[in-house]
């Protein structure tokens, strides 16, 4: 078992201090983003060329880095735990496609509904750079001008 300190917002390991995953995910989003953290560890044992961003992509989007989860993120820390997300959810899922909506409810804790636009707008920016695509009836879209359901999948520069 692992120990806490009595705020729960770290983990004690041989004596270190390290920030614990942010509570609120719910565990299935928790467990994928804790698969991707663990195939990018082996990635970094190998030498791979995008590993370490791999790495800091899962362990921000679990609240192990940037900005403290249980402290009110600023619209910049949301914005990075974001796309932090729909690149580790994208990658965990490379054969198939994410909803905006499971980066709202893994980050966004029980307000995850209000935070949509937020992710589709932080969506729009990562298409723009090819690191997503946007589809919907499995067409490319621009996620700022489509209504109603989207997915997400990798880009070719992700």
């Amino acid at each position: 078992m692992t120990e806490h300190t009595p705020d729960g917002h770290h983990i004690v390991v041989d004596g270190r201090r390290w920030r614990a995953t942010d509570p609120s995910i719910p565990e299935a989003f928790r467990q994928e983003l804790v698969d991707e953290l663990m195939a990018a560890r082996r990635a970094v044992k190998s030498d791979e060329d995008d590993a370490r961003r791999r790495v800091h992509d899962a362990k921000t989007a679990l609240g192990e880095r940037g900005e403290p989860w249980w402290e009110e993120p600023t619209d910049a820390a949301f914005e990075e735990r974001a796309a932090a997300a729909i690149r580790a959810l994208v990658r965990k899922r490379s054969e198939s496609s994410i909803c905006p909506s499971d980066v709202a409810r893994a980050i966004g804790g029980g307000s995850w509904r209000s935070r949509m636009d937020d992710v589709r707008r932080v969506a729009a920016e990562l298409a723009g750079r090819d690191e997503i695509v946007v589809t919907q009836k499995g067409q490319t879209v621009r996620i700022e001008e489509a209504r109603g359901p989207v997915r997400i999948s990798r880009g070719p520069s992700l």
